[in-house]
């Protein structure tokens, strides 16, 4: 991108801030002199279609990896002691290989014809909990020798006949659970569900995700909490104190030969440098063993060399494919347990499209964007069961969080952060380095990451009158009972016992995802207890759908298909019917398609509501 003079003598390249923001709506004079600071502070560097320069596509992609890489390299490892590979660290490393693998493509999938938000996909612990129930049924339990490492020959048959049956059944479980999602997602009931869904259910859905996580943040941070204090506190100081000054690098233009540029880099980088500087700490405090050596002090977590063998033994090329562990089997338990977990993944991610839209400068997303996404989300399930990750895909909270902090909402990124995880999951001995991280950076990185998605969830409530007993009343029990309920099955598992194993499995995973049972209580109550459409804020959340489609992006620029798809489908009149098809261009442009949620694009409304200004995480 070329370069070009601002204002306030600050050079536009790439990083700097000026002028790459995403249009606010246009304010009268007096006003704007008024709230110019605060629309500064909450304007987007890059919108959902902005492309920035190719290199800071790729550092904000590696950032995306980072941000994404513990809840994606936690699920292998915590599955392996169900699978009985607690000794075999080599399968360990192409589990993980694999998984980074498969996250990729179904990102790239998901950017490119799923819902088209910069949102990563990744391994996901709603079926991380059916998965581990399954294989601790009586017949898939690990045997007694597996458990000694003393006793394991890792290259023995008997030894990869006992893992890898298991890995086979758990693959046919996901593979038949996920034709359920892409059935549910491509049939256009997602689409019609979410005509039911108002703010009250939206709010309780998104803030869950975050607050439903804490105790997963505090144990990871608890490991070291200087370290994770550490980091924390370096994604705050370059994101909220350090983000409006500008630092000087060397640029070259053919006009000004060699110069100083001033970039905004704190803003657009604060996660990054916060987990790298974090793992140089720990890197230099392993090296002088200034961390304790002994596993059971406190601390020993923190060190970078714990999984040194894994990068050792892991291959320099390994190419994962279809079916690499065996012809998959299919177990009726694990498949009714598993669609428990897809249910919940599917109401969650409803509630990450959202909010990613909210963080990227997008209109909300419409019911064909939304249908196209679970469908694919589906998809990149039962590609996931096929190559034997032992998991599903679903989309990252994390990084929607990541969006809000950064200030970067262009899809291109993720685009370029699911090259990265291809790339990782082809050549082992990249993917391995990762592995380094101590869980307490990663902690630190949670605390903020999951405190901007309840803020963000939290944001949802300016729409509805908060005023009204009725709305407090089902925020706050849809709220009160996520948090409750999850935490006391926790602590009870056996106290759900109908008689029926594959109903106990359902009903315990159902009742332990914090997203699903408050969104489900928020969409009762919303839908049944006596309210007008203004108190419910039904009609306010669907103006603001409408400013933010007139004001900032049309719909159809950020939903619809790539590759002139859209065009071409929209000669064939009957392919409107299809769910996960958008509206013909003559429609999105007349605002006759009913199929954007209300988003139809009118006359300027003169005064903006703050619902035009991404207030999610304007800290």
């Amino acid at each position: 991108m070329a370069p070009e003079k601002d204002s306030n003598g600050l050079d536009n390249y790439a990083f700097a801030r000026e002028g790459r923001f995403c249009d606010l709506p246009d304010t009268k004079h007096g006003e704007e002199m008024e709230i110019s600071m605060e629309a500064d502070n909450n304007k987007l560097v890059y919108c959902v279609t902005d492309v920035p320069p190719w290199y800071l596509c790729v550092i904000l992609g590696i950032q995306h990896c980072l941000t994404a890489f513990g809840g994606i390299i936690a699920i292998p490892l915590i599955l392996s002691q169900g699978l009985c590979l607690q000794f075999d660290g080599l399968t360990q490393s192409h589990l993980i290989s694999t998984i980074f693998f498969v996250s990729g493509v179904c990102t790239l999938l998901q950017v490119t014809f799923g819902i088209r938000l910069p949102i990563l996909q990744g391994g996901t612990f709603t079926l991380l909990a059916p998965s581990m129930a399954m294989l601790s049924m009586p017949e898939w339990r690990c045997p007694a020798w597996t458990q000694n490492a003393s006793l394991v020959n890792t290259s023995s048959t008997d030894f990869t006949e006992v893992w890898q049956s298991r890995m086979r059944a758990l693959q046919g479980s996901i593979m038949v659970g996920s034709l359920f999602q892409v059935f549910v997602g491509f049939s256009g009931l997602i689409g019609l569900f979410m005509r039911f869904i108002g703010p009250l259910t939206i709010a309780p859905t998104i803030s869950l995700i975050g607050l439903s996580l804490f105790d997963s943040a505090g144990t990871s941070a608890g490991k070291h909490w200087g370290i994770s204090s550490m980091t924390t506190a370096l994604i705050i100081l370059f994101s909220q104190y350090l983000r409006h000054i500008p630092v000087p690098f060397p640029t070259y233009s053919k006009e000004k030969k060699l110069h100083t540029s001033r970039v905004y880099v704190f803003q657009i980088l604060p996660v990054l440098l916060g987990i790298s500087l974090s793992w140089l700490i720990c890197y230099i405090l392993t090296t002088y063993n200034v961390l304790p050596t002994e596993p059971d002090q406190y601390g020993y977590l923190a060190r970078t060399d714990l999984k040194g063998n894994v990068i050792s033994q892991a291959s320099w090329f390994h190419f994962p494919y279809p079916g690499q562990w065996g012809m998959p089997t299919v177990s009726l338990a694990g498949v009714v347990g598993i669609l428990a977990g897809v249910i919940s993944s599917m109401i969650e991610s409803v509630g990450d499209y959202h909010a990613c839209a909210r963080l990227s400068g997008a209109p909300p997303p419409p019911k064909h964007a939304i249908n196209r996404g679970i469908g694919i989300e589906g998809l990149g399930c039962l590609l996931a069961g096929a190559w034997g990750t032992g998991n599903g895909t679903t989309s990252y909270s994390e990084n929607v969080g990541a969006l809000g902090i950064t200030k970067v909402g262009s899809r291109m990124v993720i685009v370029a952060s699911g090259v990265l995880m291809v790339v990782m999951g082809v050549f082992g001995k990249v993917g391995a380095i990762f592995t380094t991280i101590p869980s307490p950076v990663v902690g630190g990185m949670f605390m903020v990451m999951f405190g901007v998605i309840s803020a963000a969830g939290v944001s949802n409530l300016q729409y509805a009158d908060m005023n009204s007993s009725r709305n407090i009343f089902i925020f706050g029990f849809s709220t009160f009972s996520g948090l409750v309920i999850p935490n006391w099955i926790f602590k009870n598992p056996t106290a759900i016992a109908t008689g029926v194993v594959e109903l106990d499995q359902v009903l315990l995973v159902l009742l332990t995802t914090s997203m699903f049972v408050g969104g489900f209580f928020g969409f009762i109550l919303d839908n049944t207890i006596p309210g007008s459409k203004h108190e419910r804020g039904i009609l306010a959340w669907n103006k603001a759908h409408e400013d933010d489609s007139s004001n900032t992006l049309k719909s159809g620029e950020v939903y619809n298909l790539p590759f002139g798809i859209s065009s071409y489908l929209s000669s064939s009149s009957w392919l409107r019917y299809i769910p996960f098809c958008p509206p013909s261009e003559s429609c999105s442009l007349d605002g006759c398609g009913a199929d954007t949620n209300g988003l139809e694009p009118k006359q300027s409304l003169g005064h903006p509501e703050p619902s035009q200004i991404i207030i999610g995480v304007a800290m």
